[in-house]
């Protein structure tokens, strides 16, 4: 399907003071074509005037009003007329209707949630002897829209569930497709968006893991969704994109919102962390101490200050490293006598 812009249908308000002029001339007609089948003429005016009196508001069905970023697709009897893109006043056939599968679709993204305390500006309802009849406007919002779906849980490569949320910046940019590719393109971004975080999402490991290749080319790498969340959210798009083109969308950006291990695990995942930073810490500690014993050792051999067997060097070893590598503050005790 190919998309049809009709440029050509400018002609709105021509139009429309068009047909006020010919409804006054039809009201002008009644009243001298009365007058003269009252004198005995012929009823043709009369007759002319009233037939337009009674069609004449068809031509208001033609006409169509867009604002800027809206577009409305045109059918004429099934067939596909084409889209009014541009903003403006139009005329178009009368007999034109305008179809959008996904108007009445509610989903959790900016310009279409449904709620009661907010006005609904293209929405017009009313009461029909105890039931709600709610009409809604088929035109096409071709801004840019963020789409919000709700947390997934996914297993990660190593088999770790954790939870994922993510935006969605798209818009229309082509009305026929979205329109007739696809039975309702709001719900199908939002099933193909769940589809493609889970098929990235599934080959990272949540932390950084060993022996994981994250991008396919055999080698181990340090990829993963909270280190590469620019990457991750990068080939989230690129995939989303090729299962949406066929629906006329264009996806501009794609954002990680949440991301967390799932709370069945999260305090395990939470222990392990804190034991992998204490590990992590009293590993730099050490290094750190054996460091500065052996700057120590050197400058008392470099200097001469003193002369230390291996026993007390030893015990100087361990005096040393008792102080720089404990988690309080060492209360020294002071030896008089000899070691021996």
């Amino acid at each position: 399907m190919k998309e049809i812009v009709l440029n050509n249908k400018k002609n709105g308000m021509l139009m429309l003071i068009l047909t006020i002029l010919l409804y006054l001339a039809a009201i002008a007609g009644c009243v001298f074509g009365g007058m003269i089948v009252s004198n005995g003429g012929l009823p043709i005016l009369l007759t002319i005037s009233i037939i337009w009196l009674c069609i004449g508001w068809i031509p208001f069905c033609g006409l169509k009003i867009l604002k800027p970023q809206e577009a409305l697709v045109l059918t004429l009897f099934g067939k596909y007329m084409g889209t009014l893109k541009n903003e403006g006043f139009y005329f178009v056939n009368p007999f034109c209707t305008s179809t959008n599968p996904a108007a009445k679709t509610k989903l959790g993204q900016s310009n279409d949630v449904d709620s009661s305390n907010s006005q609904k500006p293209f929405s017009l309802s009313f009461k029909l002897e105890g039931s709600s009849v709610q009409m809604t406007s088929n035109k096409i919002s071709l801004k840019i829209m963020t789409l919000s779906n709700s947390r997934q849980k996914i297993n990660d490569c190593l088999g770790n569930p954790v939870e994922i949320g993510i935006a969605v910046m798209w818009r229309v940019v082509d009305t026929a497709k979205a329109v007739f590719n696809v039975d309702n393109y709001k719900e199908y971004l939002s099933l193909q968006c769940d589809s493609a975080v889970r098929n990235i999402v599934r080959i990272y490991p949540y932390d950084v893991a060993p022996n994981v290749d994250t991008t396919g080319d055999g080698i181990a790498d340090d990829g993963s969704l909270r280190g590469s969340s620019e990457v991750v959210a990068s080939r989230i798009r690129q995939e989303l994109q090729e299962k949406v083109a066929d629906a006329g969308l264009e996806i501009i950006e794609t954002r990680i919102t949440y991301l967390a291990y799932a709370p069945e695990i999260a305090a395990v995942m939470l222990q392990r962390q804190q034991a992998s930073a204490v590990v992590d810490a009293r590993k730099m500690i050490v290094d750190g101490a054996v460091g500065m014993v052996e700057m120590a050792l050197e400058r008392l051999n470099e200097n001469h200050t003193i002369e230390l067997d291996e026993e007390r060097k030893a015990a100087m070893v361990s005096n040393l490293l008792v102080v720089l590598c404990g988690n309080h503050d060492v209360a020294p005790i002071v030896n008089t006598g000899s070691l021996y």
